[in-house]
């Protein structure tokens, strides 16, 4: 049984979702607490007692956002689940709490009768059987192919490189010249927020490409996740507009609860952002942003794949392969929140480089290269 901890200031959503965890056996409450300085207490008297942690945001004495800042300072790795409001200022705290290392995040119902539908339950139950490692991350059937690994080590900073040796059936990546068309297309879903702080600041400006990012999240979330790493990027990162020329300097996020294409224009290629039916239960959709690169002529299409559950991007990328020049970059376990997603492109005999988070944005650099 999993030991949890439930940190809210409101007693109505203390017992509303501590009722959501005793429903399920396999989760026992061990504590509750209405601010974030009684949850430090908790916390730091016992580290290891507990598998998960349900936070508020906004607490009395400590609110959620510097209750993770002190468990950060100290070090302490915990699962936590943010428990986030819709609202527009909700979204942006949200944001700085997966920024911090939050697991994951669910949205506050906004009526009683909506947190009566069962939604909000299963939201809850899902993320924490995640958190806790109840189901594998990958949570599919995944092809099983022995793989010859080459193990390399980065004379500047330490770091284990792993790169896989490329299988019989996986086209040879070719090199192109600098002034090529070339474009970075990146996947992510759970731990996601926290790996692109950790990659999309270390981009040069002068990056010869443009990157599109698929960050799995409801509407709203997106364009603060894109607001929160333009103030420390040197690219321009935006929630992707629909229309919009895709242009190399910019970084664009595809919105909430939409579908990200992109497709050819007169002046190039722009961005097709639409409302339609989710593939897979996802609104983004890796799979459906690499299909929609098949068909283009960019010379090299370096593909990213970082932490997440699933294996979103897989089939897209499978696509990319038969008929297009694509360098696959994936995250290693060891610095993914959730080896899903990567595990899942690894397995699939697709991944030209695997390695860990602080050396993502160095190795799109070195394929992209720079103007």
């Amino acid at each position: 049984m999993k030991n949890i901890l439930v940190v809210d200031d409101s007693a109505l959503m203390r017992r509303l979702i501590s009722d959501i965890i005793r429903s399920d056996k396999r989760f026992d409450i061990s504590d509750v607490a209405t601010n974030g300085l009684e949850a430090f207490d908790l916390i730091t008297l016992n580290p290891t007692k507990y598998d998960a942690i349900l936070l508020d945001i906004n607490m009395p004495k400590m609110n959620g956002i510097q209750l993770l800042e002190q468990l950060n300072k100290m070090r302490l790795k915990l699962k936590i689940i943010m428990v986030s409001t819709l609202a527009k200022e909700g979204a942006k705290e949200t944001i700085r709490c997966l920024e911090l290392g939050a697991f994951d995040f669910v949205t506050k119902p906004e009526s009683y009768i909506e947190a009566k539908d069962g939604a909000f339950k299963e939201k809850i139950l899902t993320a924490l059987i995640f958190a806790t490692e109840l189901v594998p991350p990958t949570h599919g059937k995944v092809a099983d192919k022995t793989r010859t690994v080459l193990t390399t080590l980065n004379t500047q900073t330490h770091d284990r490189v792993t790169k896989p040796k490329v299988l019989l059936e996986r086209k040879s990546h070719v090199k192109v010249l600098n002034n090529a068309k070339k474009i970075v297309a990146l996947a992510c879903s759970t731990g996601g927020p926290k790996a692109l702080h950790q990659v999309i600041p270390k981009l040069p400006a002068n990056l010869d490409a443009p990157i599109v990012i698929v960050q799995h999240m409801p509407e709203g979330f997106t364009n603060s996740l894109a607001s929160r790493l333009n103030e420390l990027c040197a690219l321009t990162v935006k929630e992707a507009e629909h229309g919009e020329l895709v242009q190399k300097g910019y970084v664009y996020v595809a919105k909430g609860g939409s579908q990200l294409r992109i497709v050819k224009s007169r002046d190039g290629y722009t961005l097709s952002v639409t409302t339609e039916a989710a593939r897979n239960s996802l609104k983004p959709c890796a799979d459906i942003m690499y299909e929609s690169l098949v068909n283009t002529d960019y010379e090299d299409i370096t593909c990213v794949i970082l932490t997440g559950m699933g294996g979103d991007g897989t089939q897209g990328i499978k696509q990319l392969n038969e008929k297009n020049n694509i360098y696959v970059i994936a995250q290693d376990e060891a610095t993914s929140t959730v080896y899903g997603m990567p595990k899942v492109i690894y397995e699939a005999g697709l991944v030209d480089e695997v390695v860990s988070i602080e050396m993502v944005a160095e190795a799109i650099t070195k394929n992209v290269g720079v103007q």
